[in-house]
């Protein structure tokens, strides 16, 4: 069953890493969704969230090479964990005098900024999960978009679980060799 599956990994701060990773999503004819990275809670060492479309058992394949990866520290698919998960969007939108108004009442609507007016746009800062977003954009086109920026997902197991707590994937020991 073919599913978006929400893949987080934890590795080390290296050029060529995350070339590697999205190498082995190409070869094997994945679209990547969305990819997120930045720095962890370990200094030295970043997540990386990945967003990919795919059967169950073929993401599980390669969340096992993922995890073989010079660098990668630990892989886990948090698809089926309670998980938080949150994506950013900043959505410049055409804005007249007429207009400016209505705009600033769905903004409000949907807890989100505007963090930037000019004379003809104002760009909203949006932040949550992908249906929220989507909507937002969906009502925002009747003025018009003129640029758009969305981060990817980003995610957490939910409490305890997750990377750190070993669910669902596998470490690799400290001096292991690649």
């Amino acid at each position: 069953m073919a599913s978006k599956h929400t893949l987080v990994a934890v590795v080390e701060n290296r050029p060529g890493v995350l070339n590697r990773m999205a190498s082995l999503f190409r070869r094997r004819g994945f679209n990547i969704e969305s990819i997120a990275v930045g720095h962890s809670e370990i200094p030295g060492q970043s997540r990386v969230t990945l967003v990919v479309d795919g059967n169950t058992t073929i993401v599980e394949q390669v969340r096992k090479q993922l995890d073989k990866v010079i660098d990668v520290i630990k892989v886990t698919d948090l698809t089926d964990s309670e998980m938080v998960d949150r994506e950013l969007a900043l959505i410049k939108v055409k804005a007249s005098s007429t207009t400016r108004n209505e705009i600033m009442q769905i903004v409000n609507i949907f807890r989100a900024n505007i963090i930037d007016v000019g004379f003809d746009s104002v760009t909203v800062e949006v932040t949550g999960d992908e249906d929220k977003i989507d909507s937002l954009c969906n009502l925002l086109r009747g003025f018009g978009i003129k640029e758009l920026a969305r981060t990817g997902r980003i995610a957490l197991a939910r409490g305890g679980a997750g990377p750190a707590a070993g669910e669902k994937g596998t470490s690799k020991s400290a001096g292991q060799s690649h």
